[in-house]
């Protein structure tokens, strides 16, 4: 039966009429001012989320930016010998090249480089304290982890390197650490530095850590350019 017969049944037998309001319905039991606050909580939260997003974003594009321009200007290293750096005088004697290349190319064997050198420098004011250096030019993806591949090959040759540590590595960045191993005559300082063109090492005979690391610094500075 329809609404319309019913009204016309219930008007005729004097039931009262069904009231209509004006009032909205009601869908949900939450107060209006409720759901208003949810939504707007919502809206804040979804805002704050987008924020962090954009600012994460940023971050890593920042990174890698710096990450990129950090290759960009030390990939193209070059390295020399020159017959005199830091105060100290480059050793041509057959037992001293014999000793360079040994280094060179035990380190070229380990790392893949596209030019390697080895030199002993003399010390004018004490023969014993000769510096054995050795290294490579090439790209270095991971600067630090391809320095410590340098010590573990380190190890191997002379025994393990203990102590090791970063120091600061100079004005031409990159990564540069230190430590100690034992040889004839005692424990001798061991340093290296890489960055993202060039990896080296240099052995210092009766010199400490520290001192040992000064004077990589004045090497470096005195033979590797870009």
């Amino acid at each position: 039966m329809s609404d319309a017969h019913l009204t016309a049944r219930q008007l005729e037998e004097g039931a009262p009429p069904v009231d209509l309001t004006d009032e909205p319905i009601e869908l949900s039991n939450r107060a209006p001012e409720e759901a208003a606050d949810r939504a707007g909580f919502r809206g804040r939260r979804r805002r704050i989320a987008i924020a962090l997003l954009a600012v994460l974003a940023l971050t890593g594009i920042a990174a890698l930016g710096t990450w990129g321009w950090r290759i960009f200007q030390q990939r193209d290293a070059q390295i020399a010998t020159p017959d005199q750096v830091a105060g100290l005088t480059r050793d041509d004697s057959e037992r001293a090249v014999s000793t360079a290349d040994y280094l060179r190319s035990g380190l070229a064997a380990d790392i893949q480089l596209d030019t390697s050198f080895g030199a002993v420098y003399q010390d004018p004011a004490d023969s014993r304290r000769s510096v054995l250096f050795f290294g490579g030019t090439t790209l270095l993806w991971q600067p630090e982890r391809d320095l410590e591949s340098l010590f573990s090959l380190m190890a191997d040759e002379a025994g393990a390197v203990t102590g090791l540590r970063n120091v600061t590595p100079g004005q031409l960045g990159g990564v540069m650490k230190c430590g100690s191993t034992s040889g004839e005559g005692g424990d001798f300082a061991v340093c290296g530095w890489a960055d993202h063109g060039s990896v080296a090492m240099a052995m210092f005979p009766f010199r400490p850590v520290d001192e040992a690391a000064g004077l990589l610094r004045q090497i470096r500075e005195g033979v590797q350019t870009r």
